[in-house]
C-alpha cells in the first residue's frame, strides 16, 4: 500500500468515521444502545488497523487489520437495529407499536453504517496478500479508502443534507449516493460497464449533494468558517467526480484516462480533504451552533430578614 493511500486511510479511520458517527443523531439524539461506546472507542480500535498499513503483507499485518475489521462489522450490526427502531411508531394508547415509513435520509445514514465493513474486509485481505474474489492487491488497497469516503462520508453527508433541507434534489441525493456506491461495488464483480453505470449514478448523487450545500446550507449559516468549509466541499465534489467519471469511462471504453496512482493523488486526496474532512467539520460546527447549552442556575434571591 502506497504512503499516500495509507495516509488517506488513516484520515478515514481516525477522523472521518468517529467524527461522522457523532453527527448521525447529535449529542442528544436517539441512538442504538452501545453505539456511543463504540464511537468513543473507535480510535483505539482503529490503531491496530493503522499499524497494519505500514507493515509488510504478512499474517501479523492481517491479524492487526482484523481488529479494525471487527470494529467495522460491529458498526454494521447497528444498521438493522436502527432500521427496526425507525420503522416502529410507539402507540399513543399504550398498545402495540405501529409501522411507519422510513425517512429518505435514513437510507443514506444506514448505508454509512454498513460501508466501512467493506473497507475492513478489503484491508484484511490486502494485508494478508490474498486476492479476495480474484481482485488484485492494488484494487483491494484502493477499496479501503473508497469505502471510507465514497461509502461512509458521502452517504452520511447526503443524509445530513437531506435531513436539513428536504426537497426533490436532496431526496435524490440520499437515494442515489447509496445506490451508486452499491452499483460501483457490484461493478467490481460484473464488468467495467457496470462500474461506469455506478460511477454515473454516484456522480449524480454527489452533485445533488453539492448543489444544496452551496445554494442553501452554505448561505443559511452566519459563521464564515462554516461557510468556507461548505463552499470548499461543494466545489471540490464537482472536480473530483469528473475525474471519477473520466477514469470509469476510460476503463470501459479503452479511451485514455488517468492512472490509479494519479487518481489517488487527485480524486482520492481531493475527496478525502476537500470534501469529506471539510464537510464533516462544517456539519460539526453547524451541530454545535444549534445544540442548546444548559443554562446556569440563577442565584437565589436574598430575602429581607
Amino acid at each position: 500500500m502506497s504512503v499516500l493511500v495509507g495516509l488517506i486511510v488513516m484520515l478515514g479511520m481516525f477522523v472521518v468515521v468517529p467524527v461522522g458517527l457523532r453527527l448521525i443523531d447529535g449529542p442528544a439524539g436517539p441512538t442504538p444502545r452501545g453505539l456511543p461506546t463504540l464511537t468513543r472507542a473507535w480510535p483505539l480500535l482503529a490503531l491496530p488497523g493503522a499499524v497494519a498499513l505500514w507493515l509488510p503483507r504478512s499474517p501479523t499485518a492481517a491479524a492487526l487489520a482484523t481488529v479494525y475489521a471487527l470494529a467495522t462489522l460491529a458498526l454494521a450490526l447497528y444498521a438493522p437495529a436502527r432500521l427496526a427502531a425507525r420503522l416502529r411508531r410507539p402507540s399513543a394508547d399504550g398498545g402495540p407499536d405501529r409501522p411507519r415509513a422510513l425517512a429518505t435520509s435514513e437510507i443514506a445514514v444506514l448505508t454509512a453504517l454498513v460501508t466501512p465493513s467493506v473497507a475492513g474486509l478489503a484491508l484484511v485481505a490486502e494485508r494478508a496478500g490474498h486476492e479476495l474474489f480474484g481482485f488484485d492487491l492494488g484494487i483491494l488497497a484502493l477499496t479501503v479508502p473508497h469505502f471510507h469516503f465514497a461509502g461512509f462520508a458521502a452517504a452520511l453527508v447526503a443524509g445530513l443534507v437531506c435531513r436539513t433541507s428536504e426537497g426533490p434534489a436532496t431526496r435524490f441525493a440520499a437515494l442515489s449516493v447509496p445506490l451508486g456506491t452499491l452499483l460501483v461495488l457490484l461493478g467490481y464483480f460484473v464488468d467495467d460497464w457496470a462500474e461506469l453505470a455506478g460511477a454515473l449514478v454516484l456522480t449524480a448523487g454527489m452533485w445533488a449533494v453539492a448543489l444544496p450545500t452551496w445554494r442553501e446550507i452554505r448561505t443559511s449559516t452566519g459563521d464564515p468558517v462554516t461557510r468556507g468549509l461548505l463552499a470548499v466541499s461543494a466545489v471540490v465534489l464537482v472536480a473530483t467526480m469528473l475525474l471519477a467519471l473520466s477514469w470509469a469511462l476510460g476503463e470501459a471504453t479503452g479511451l485514455p484516462h488517468p492512472s490509479l496512482t494519479w487518481m489517488a493523488a487527485t480524486h482520492g486526496l481531493g475527496n478525502a480533504l476537500g470534501f469529506a474532512l471539510c464537510s464533516l467539520l462544517a456539519w460539526r460546527r453547524i451541530q454545535a451552533s444549534t445544540t442548546p447549552t444548559p443554562s446556569a442556575p440563577s442565584a437565589p434571591k436574598e430575602t429581607a430578614s
